[in-house]
This record gives C-alpha cells, sequence and structure tokens, in this order.
C-alpha cells in the first residue's frame, strides 16, 4: 500500500464520521437539487406553453431514455469503486488511471453504440410503452436528442462520480450549478421562442439540456489533461485503451448496469400499466409529476447520501478500516429517513398546491397526482433508507446483491400486483401506487439485512501497478 499522500482529503478516513459523511453528502445533495430544477423548468414552461401532453412527453422520453443510459454509464459504478479503494490507500497513479479508461470507454459506448441505436429504436420504445398519440408526436424528437448528443451528459456523470469517490464533492456542485444555469437559459429561449429563435417547445427542452451538458463537458476536459483537480488524467505513458482496467470497471460496474435496467424496464412496464388506464393521458400526466419531479426532491438528497456512503465506506476499505465504513453507512441512512419525513409532510398536505405549480389544474389529473403523492410521503422513508444502503454495498464492493434485490423489489413484486390485479378485475391508479409503495419497502428491507451481513468486508479491488 502506497503511503497517503496530501493530494486527498484525509479526514473522510480519520476525522468524525459524521462529518465526513455531510462533507461528500451535502454539496452532493445540493448539486442534485439545483441539477434537478433543469427538469422542473422543464415542466413548467412545457406545461404552460405546449400542455400537459408535454409534460407527458417529457416523462415518458425520460423514462425510455434512462434504461440505456444507466447501463452505458454503469462502469462509473465500477470506477468508483476502484477511486474510493485507491484514494483511501493514497495511490495517485492508480486512481488517474482508472478515471482515463472509464473516460475512453464511455465516450466510445456513447457514439458507437447509443447515439445509432437510439436514434433507430426511438419509435418503436415509445409504442412499447402505449404512448398516446399525441404524446409520441411530442416525445419522438426529444427522445432522438437525448440519444444522439448524449456524450456531454455521459462525461459528466463520469467526472461526478470519480470526483467524490475520491473526497471532492464541491468541484461536481460547482459544475452541476453551471450546468443548471446554461440549460435554463437555453430552454428559456429554445422553448418558448425569442427574437429570431422560433419556440422549439418540447424537443427545446431537449437541445437546452445536451448543449449545455456539452460546453460543461469540454471544460472539464480540459481541466483534466491541465491538472490542478484532486483527480487528473495520467501523464505520460500510453493512451491507448487498457483492457486489464477496463475489465475491472465492468466486473463492479456490470452488475449495477443491469441492474439499473432492470429498475428501469420495471418503470417503463410500470409505465405501460398506466398507459392503459382508462385516463391513461391524465394518469402519465401525474405519474410524471408526482413520482419523476416532485418526488426527485426525496431521491436526489437520497442518491446524495448513497453517494458519500459509497465514497466514505470505500474509503475506509481501501485505509483498513472496515468498521468505520459499516458505521458510516449506518449514519448515511439516518439522515436519509429524517430527510424523507420532512419532505412527506408537504406531499401528504399541499399535494394540490405542488401540482399547481407545474401547470396542472385539469380536475382528473389532480385527483390522480394527489392520490399518488400522499402514497409518496410514506414511500419516500423507505426508499431513502434502500438507497443509502445501495450506496454501501455498491462502495465496498458488492454491486451483485443490489442485483438482485432491485430485480426482487422494483420489478418482480410491483409488476406482478399489477399483473395479477388486471387479471383478476380492473386495474385503477391507486392500485400501481400501491404495487410501487410495496416495491419500496421491500428494497429497504433486504438492502439492511444484506449489508448487516458483513460479506463486503472480505471483497478484494486491485489493478495491475503499472499500465
Amino acid at each position: 500500500m502506497n503511503l497517503p499522500t496530501n493530494r486527498y482529503d484525509r479526514s473522510i478516513v480519520e476525522g468524525p464520521l459524521q462529518n465526513a459523511v455531510w462533507k461528500i453528502a451535502l454539496p452532493t445533495m445540493f448539486a442534485n437539487i439545483i441539477g434537478g430544477l433543469q427538469g422542473l423548468v422543464d415542466h413548467v414552461m412545457v406545461g404552460h406553453y405546449v400542455g400537459f401532453t408535454g409534460n407527458a412527453a417529457i416523462g415518458v422520453s425520460w423514462q425510455i431514455f434512462l434504461v440505456v443510459i444507466v447501463f452505458i454509464s454503469s462502469l462509473f459504478t465500477g470506477m468508483s469503486v476502484l477511486v474510493a479503494r485507491f484514494a483511501g490507500a493514497g495511490d495517485e497513479a492508480k486512481v488517474d488511471r482508472t478515471v482515463y479508461q472509464a473516460f475512453l470507454t464511455a465516450i466510445g459506448m456513447s457514439l458507437f453504440i447509443l447515439a445509432p441505436l437510439g436514434y433507430v429504436l426511438a419509435p418503436i420504445l415509445l409504442d412499447f410503452v402505449n404512448a398516446a398519440p399525441t404524446v409520441k408526436a411530442e416525445a419522438l424528437p426529444f427522445l432522438r436528442i437525448m440519444f444522439v448528443y448524449s456524450s456531454g451528459m455521459l462525461v459528466f456523470f463520469m467526472l461526478g462520480g470519480a470526483l467524490r469517490s475520491a473526497g471532492d464533492a464541491r468541484t461536481p456542485m460547482k459544475l452541476g450549478l453551471a450546468m443548471t444555469a446554461l440549460n435554463i437559459a437555453f430552454n428559456v429561449v429554445l422553448i418558448r421562442g425569442a427574437g429570431p429563435i422560433p419556440a422549439f417547445g418540447v424537443r427545446g427542452a431537449a437541445m437546452g439540456t445536451v448543449s449545455a451538458s456539452g460546453l460543461v463537458a469540454l471544460y472539464s476536459l480540459w481541466r483534466l489533461w491541465r491538472g490542478g483537480w484532486v483527480i487528473s488524467f495520467p501523464r505520460g505513458g500510453s493512451r491507448a485503451p487498457d483492457w486489464s482496467i477496463i475489465g475491472s470497471l465492468f466486473k463492479f460496474g456490470l452488475p449495477t448496469g443491469i441492474q439499473g435496467i432492470a429498475m428501469n424496464i420495471g418503470g417503463v412496464l410500470m409505465l405501460s400499466f398506466i398507459g392503459s388506464l382508462a385516463q391513461s393521458a391524465a394518469a402519465q400526466a401525474a405519474f410524471t409529476v408526482s413520482y419523476s419531479q416532485l418526488f426527485s426532491f426525496v431521491t436526489w438528497t437520497s442518491v446524495g447520501l448513497m453517494g458519500a456512503a459509497a465514497a466514505v465506506a470505500g474509503q475506509n476499505l481501501g485505509a483498513g478500516q472496515p468498521d468505520r465504513a459499516r458505521d458510516a453507512v449506518h449514519v448515511a441512512a439516518r439522515i436519509g429517513v429524517v430527510g424523507a419525513a420532512f419532505l412527506g409532510l408537504f406531499y401528504f398536505f399541499i399535494p394540490t398546491q405542488l401540482l399547481g405549480v407545474f401547470g396542472l389544474h385539469e380536475p382528473a389529473v389532480i385527483a390522480i397526482g394527489t392520490q399518488l403523492l400522499r402514497v409518496l410521503s410514506v414511500s419516500g422513508l423507505f426508499i431513502a433508507a434502500a438507497l443509502t444502503y445501495t450506496g454501501g454495498l455498491q462502495g465496498t464492493g458488492d454491486t451483485k446483491s443490489p442485483l438482485y434485490i432491485s430485480i426482487i423489489s422494483q420489478v418482480v413484486i410491483p409488476l406482478s400486483i399489477c399483473f395479477v390485479i388486471r387479471a383478476t378485475g380492473t386495474l385503477a391508479p391507486i392500485h400501481i401506487w400501491l404495487a410501487i409503495l410495496a416495491g419500496h419497502i421491500t428494497r429497504c428491507l433486504l438492502s439492511v439485512w444484506r449489508f448487516n451481513q458483513g460479506k463486503w468486508r472480505g471483497i478484494a479491488v486491485d489493478i495491475s501497478a503499472h499500465a
């Protein structure tokens, strides 16, 4: 093991645990919330200038887009596992080599797999989720733009994961703020039009997103070449792909990619159930705003804590302190549950006002959305705890257990409930919302149980000493 250097923040493996968790979690949560404003701005503007069919189009498109993008970005989980371990051990060379190989792999997959296949398959995917004709007309150009120009977004995700795993959560926050500001500026112009620039509507939301992420990615790559961050591209040596490192990325990252695909396929199938309801367009709009946007305040904070749990646990395991790694995850989980309880009060008591922010005033949409938000006020408690323990498992190298847990809890259980109800009676929106709640409860219980078994303590992580 190399001796620790001043490049990494040693308080993560030596200082008070709660401070270590907050040091990673707080900037990450703030960045997630600010970054999520991009989606809020999209939905608010599209809701006012296009209508609720535009909201449904963006929601359906993002659900499909995430199925693919999560798999492509699965290597970032593998990268984060390696970076956290090596940073905890103070090995700068291995950190930098890992980051560079993750960058090469991400760019190659986005340009040669995601862009061409996404463009061709977009209409088929929209048909699969039973998108209404008016929704499909708006969603198709949005989805194709997101697929073809996804490279900037992938680089941004990769960089954020690498920096946080190495102990720097502030730089990704600053980059996220810059990207959000650019995206809002672009969307204000492109969605509604300004001067000689026409109103692109839903398509403009996609154009703004890919333009903002592309500009931030270009700046980030320049900084990685120049140096000065806690991570950088390696100096000297071969710039060719190192297949041993890429293999390690996928060894730890592929289960997370499959997990993401399984969860998002479950989400797509759930959208298919929603699309089969009598009031499908109203239900899709309510689901998009309530679950994909308003409930995101729970997931944004919980994902921040998940990243903190992964980084702090991984670094402490790399520093040879497994008990400290365990305690860090417990601390993150407690913080997550308290935050979800606070947000749940708003979902339960003022759902109509929250939906009105997005321009949703139709009685059917309000009734369905209110019902969903009140279920989510309870569901958030379980998903917040589940995500932090998932981070603990993934950060220590156990990426297979969350895969199995997610398939059971996010796919098998909720979809089975919906299938049975539809086969034996009439499927209503409340049945779908309760099925989601059942999945979240199951995921929480299984994640806590698996982490407390402690089998992650014996997982070895390493790459060769030299390129």
